[in-house]
Order: C-alpha cells, then sequence, then structure tokens
C-alpha cells in the first residue's frame, strides 16, 4: 500500500504545481512504483468556496479494490 501512497501522492504534488485550478469532474491515471502497476483516480469536486475545490486521489489494485484515498484542497492561483 505504501506505494499505491506514493502514486497518491505523486499525483497531487503534480497539480499544485502545475498551479492552474483543476476543473469538477474524474480522472484517470496510472502509475508504476518499484515494478507494480497501480490505477488511480483523481476525484475533484467543488467547496462551499468557489475558490477553492477538493481532490482526492483514490487508487485501485487491479481487481478494482480500492487501496487507500489521499485528499486536498487546491485554492486559484
Amino acid at each position: 500500500i505504501v506505494n499505491a501512497q506514493w502514486c497518491a501522492d505523486n499525483a497531487l504534488t503534480n497539480l499544485r504545481l502545475g498551479k492552474q485550478f483543476p476543473g469538477v469532474g474524474d480522472t484517470e491515471f496510472s502509475c508504476n512504483q518499484m515494478g507494480r502497476d497501480y490505477q488511480g483516480r483523481l476525484v475533484t469536486r467543488p467547496t462551499p468556496n468557489p475558490n477553492f475545490r477538493r481532490v482526492d486521489a483514490v487508487m485501485v489494485d487491479a481487481a478494482g479494490t480500492p487501496l487507500l484515498t489521499l485528499s486536498t484542497v487546491l485554492g486559484r492561483y
């Protein structure tokens, strides 16, 4: 699960470094850590404050079973 957590953390870090306000919706991504392939989904939702978005990085195994979810809040730049 640690490798899946790295994938989720990297995906959220890429969003922060991109300095673009994310649109609402879901985005699929894949990641390879230490020879294992992981599938993930970035789930972006509005917050009560329109200047912020909540983003969940949901990681699943090959069978689609959820492994973990990391969340962050991103603001307008």
